[in-house]
């Protein structure tokens, strides 16, 4: 029998024993093959990879060390090949095993024989974070970036360097070696784009809008766009990523770009919108904003009229709320309800096309399950939202969850989300409140849970504020649905019903709804009540004197239309001593400049400006409420929780009726707490409240206290006896469905 033979007879039966874990064998069976064969290196390598194995680490880099002493250095160099190989099979192994610990160690011992082996460095920062010790010295410290700089370029397996950057941008997104790596990455992928964003725009979408850090996610897109240019879908995300946070010049600027590049309607429609929201973001462009939306308009209007059915589900998502920022511009209801209705149905008929056989297969389901009869048991509510969290929504929904009645419904969280937001206490007691939670940003996944969970009525509270609520409602999951206090109506005719109330629309408003106006009887939103912190505004720190008439507006710039920004302004030039408080997101710079400007053109002082920062809490925010007098709404875009705030903390306001829906929130809210006093419905009326209730002092004192007493007996301020009506409407629609014919 040859020596090969006898050494391969050796290994077979070496490599059983550590299939099978027995190491101590292994190890005694190549000490013996040592004894006979001293000359074949590889017993010394397996020994040593026994030992190891077993824990034994300084006697296993010395049984190498031990067989390396005696070559030269071609050959030290060719066997240092030959144990980097064995001990990668075994580290492959062990990490199939999923013994993670056991592969690192062993990795770590190929790492001293081969310290510049890439792919082994690769693999170790990846166990690192599988074994979730990764650390933001760890890239600097295994010396990846060194080497992945180094010229000659190293040759790199662009699928395992692909599959690190990926865990590490998934697990460490906020560290700044993370952006290094990814830096350094793109230079490795030069030749294959397409790749290399596959997985740096996804991870940025993520860090930017799941994990709200848009100056991370603006980096991170930075690089992709230093790879390529003129990529139109990176462009997208990054001005949203700069508007985001705050940096509104680089926000448009990225837009502008963006609208010159794109070709197709979609593509204009999607950019020319990004454009707009960077515009009304910073807040001092009004005159370009109503340009650019005249523009948008245009545009849709010719899709419309294109009427095409080869839009992709891309297409789709950007087009639910193109024409979002006209709400902002002017009041014409009937008009842009029109549009969006006919935006929606244009959506609807290509979503029947690329989603066909989900939207066939939930419409059949909930007739044989009608033919099939339902049980007299709980009614099956389902609510999706992506803003069940620390947000406007999330603070007023969460009476009507509270309340609900147990023993008649059967509650479902549907949690439009691919974050983990669980540090968020009042996302926390929403998932805690539901009978059963699911979280997830698929849309074919919420769908299908929904249908899945027989829900009876889905209840969804995003309206068109988010693109991945729009396409799970637009399948029609569950038989019943209805939109409710996101935002306006979507116009979507897979939605039964909006939830209204005899004020906040007119009478006039079925005629341009395609969904059904169903108006509960007094109104469509209640609370208990608000959190309130301690104050931190006071006025001797504004420099204001303790006897002024302090006049407050707290809104985004979107909302300050230069109309009632002029009449708010008219209103404090009228007032003696009196001081106009200035609050909301926006470029700084931009707001005041607009404000100052607008003050020169009517004659205002613009000494009595104040600009305040953001308050650090909803609840000190409501608190700080109490510097004002008189708070002055926005118009055609009301506020909404902003105007239960005021008037839960008993402030008088003035607010401008309109005919669209964001024209009435505060009127309707004004109405449900007894209060008439401050309600314009033109803007002579507007200038003509806000003036007189800044000189008269008594008159404030009256509405303060009726805002007081309105709190033991309006229906604003009782979130049980709202939840009683919202429960008599579901009943009844689900009545309603049970008795129509298919």
């Amino acid at each position: 029998m040859s020596s090969e033979t006898i050494t391969n007879q050796w290994h077979q039966r070496g490599i059983e024993y550590f299939l099978k874990g027995n190491y101590s064998h292994a190890a005694s069976l190549y000490e013996h093959a040592i004894t006979i064969e001293t000359e074949v290196k590889s017993h010394y390598w397996y020994l040593g990879l026994a030992l190891l194995l077993q824990g034994q680490e300084v006697e296993a880099q010395t049984t190498w060390l031990m067989a390396l002493m005696e070559g030269e250095a071609e050959q030290v160099n060719a066997w240092n090949a030959e144990l980097s190989n064995i001990l990668q099979t075994e580290a492959e192994r062990q990490e199939e095993l999923q013994e993670y610990s056991v592969a690192f160690k062993i990795r770590q011992n190929i790492q001293e024989i081969s310290p510049e082996n890439i792919h082994n460095l690769l693999h170790l920062l990846n166990l690192t974070i599988k074994l979730k010790t990764y650390r933001n010295e760890d890239l600097e410290e295994l010396g990846i970036i060194k080497i992945l700089q180094s010229e000659p370029r190293v040759e790199v397996n662009l699928d395992l360097l692909a599959k690190t950057l990926k865990d590490v941008l998934s697990n460490a997104p906020f560290y700044p070696s993370t952006i290094e790596f990814a830096e350094v990455s793109s230079s490795i992928f030069v030749n294959n784009h397409q790749t290399f964003i596959n997985i740096l725009l996804p991870a940025a979408s993520e860090i930017g809008y799941a994990h709200r850090q848009p100056k991370i996610a603006s980096r991170l897109t930075e690089i992709l766009l230093d790879v390529d240019p003129n990529n139109t879908e990176c462009l997208t995300h990054l001005s949203a990523f700069y508007q985001n946070a705050g940096e509104f010049d680089k926000g448009i600027e990225t837009a502008k770009l963006l609208c010159s590049l794109v070709e197709t309607l979609p593509e204009k429609i999607s950019a020319n919108r990004q454009l707009l929201r960077g515009l009304m973001s910073a807040g001092g462009h009004w005159e370009e904003s109503c340009a650019v939306n005249q523009l948008q308009e245009e545009l849709i209007l010719a899709l419309i009229e294109q009427n095409p059915r080869d839009l992709q589900q891309l297409n789709i998502a950007r087009l639910f709320n193109a024409n979002y920022f006209a709400y902002y511009i002017d009041d014409n209801a009937e008009k842009k309800r029109k549009i969006q209705n006919k935006l929606l149905q244009l959506c609807q008929e290509n979503r029947a096309i690329y989603a066909q056989s989900q939207i066939e297969c939930y419409a059949q389901g909930h007739i044989n399950r009608k033919k099939q009869g339902f049980s007299d048991e709980k009614i099956k509510i389902g609510y999706i939202s992506n803003c069940l969290r620390s947000h406007s929504v999330g603070w007023l929904a969460r009476w009507l969850l509270q309340y609900h009645d147990r023993d008649k419904f059967e509650i479902n969280g549907y949690f439009v989300s691919n974050s983990n937001i669980t540090y968020d206490l009042l996302h926390k007691w929403y998932v805690n409140q539901v009978d059963k939670a699911y979280k997830s940003s698929n849309i074919w996944s919420l769908a299908e849970e929904i249908y899945k969970d027989e829900v009876n009525i889905l209840v969804d509270l995003d309206s068109i504020t988010l693109d991945t609520t729009c396409e799970v409602v637009g399948m029609k999951p569950a038989p019943v649905q209805v939109t409710w206090l996101g935002w306006d109506a979507a116009g979507s005719s897979s939605v039964d019903y909006f939830i209204a109330d005899p004020y906040v629309l007119p009478e006039t408003a079925q005629e341009y709804y395609c969904e059904k106006i169903w108006r509960l009887p007094q109104t469509y939103i209640a609370v208990d009540g608000f959190e309130v912190n301690v104050p931190k505004d006071r006025r001797d720190q504004l420099e204001i004197p303790s006897d002024a008439v302090v006049y407050f507006c707290a809104q985004r710039a979107f909302k300050r239309h230069p109309t009632i920004t002029k009449l708010q302004l008219r209103i404090i030039k009228e007032v003696p001593n009196s001081y106009f408080l200035i609050k909301g997101m926006s470029d700084e710079k931009s707001i005041q400049n607009l404000f100052h400007q607008l003050a020169e053109e009517e004659g205002v002082d613009s000494t009595k400006l104040r600009f305040l920062p953001d308050s650090p809490s909803e609840g000190v925010h409501r608190a700080n409420l109490g510097i004002a007098d008189i708070v002055l709404d926005t118009y055609p875009y009301n506020g909404a929780t902003t105007t239960l705030e005021t008037l839960w903390m008993c402030i008088p306001m003035v607010t401008r009726v309109g005919e669209q829906f964001a024209a009435r929130n505060s009127y309707t809210m004004m109405i449900n707490a007894g209060i008439k006093e401050g309600i314009a419905w033109t803007d002579e009326e507007y200038l003509e409240w806000g003036v007189r209730l800044g000189k008269d002092e008594s008159l404030r004192q009256q509405i303060a206290w009726k805002l007081k007493k309105s709190r033991d007996t309006s229906p604003l301020w009782s979130g049980q006896k709202f939840t009683l009506e919202m429960e008599k409407a579901y009943e009844q629609m689900w009545k309603n469905y049970l008795q129509k014919e298919e």
